[in-house]
C-alpha cells in the first residue's frame, strides 16, 4: 500500500484563524464610525459641545436619558466619551458609553449641530444597550 502523505493543516488552519480574527476586528471598528474627514477645530468643537451638553445634564453624577424603545428613564453613569464622529444629514453624531441602573452597557448617540460660528448639542439618543445596537438615521426620511 503505498504512504500517502498528510497535507499540513495547522498552518492553513492558523492562516484562517487569524485571518477571522483580523476581519472581525475591522468590522467593529469600522461600525463604530468615525469619519477622519472631520478633523481640526471642527471635530474639537463637536467633542467639546457634547462634552459641555454631558455637563450641564449631569446631576450629582447621574446622567438621565429616557429610552423610548423601552418606555424606561436610564440613570446613567460612568460616561465616557469615544472619538467617533459621523455626520448624518444636517447633524454630527458623536458618541459615550455609559452604565445603567442595571449595569448594561449603554451607547449614547449626541447629535449635535452648528448654530452661526457655535456648535450645539441638541438631543441624546440611546444607540446600544448591552451591545444590541439600534439602527437610525437622522437625515430626511424621505430621502
Amino acid at each position: 500500500m503505498p504512504k500517502v502523505q498528510a497535507i499540513p493543516y495547522r498552518p492553513v488552519f492558523l492562516f484562517l484563524f487569524i485571518f477571522v480574527i483580523i476581519s472581525m476586528t475591522a468590522s467593529n471598528i469600522a461600525s463604530a464610525g468615525d469619519d477622519r474627514s472631520i478633523k481640526g477645530q471642527l471635530r474639537k468643537d463637536i467633542q467639546s459641545s457634547m462634552e459641555e451638553y454631558i455637563k450641564k445634564q449631569t446631576i450629582d453624577g447621574k446622567l438621565y436619558v429616557f429610552d423610548a424603545v423601552q418606555n424606561e428613564l436610564l440613570t446613567l453613569t460612568s460616561g465616557k466619551p469615544r472619538p467617533g464622529i459621523v455626520k448624518d444629514g444636517e447633524f454630527f453624531l458623536t458618541c459615550a458609553d455609559y452604565v445603567d441602573q442595571k449595569g448594561n452597557k449603554i451607547d449614547l448617540d449626541f447629535m449635535v449641530r452648528k448654530s452661526g460660528d457655535k456648535y450645539i448639542t441638541t438631543q441624546t439618543i440611546v444607540h446600544a444597550v448591552a451591545d444590541e445596537y439600534r439602527p437610525y438615521h437622522v437625515r430626511d426620511r424621505n430621502n
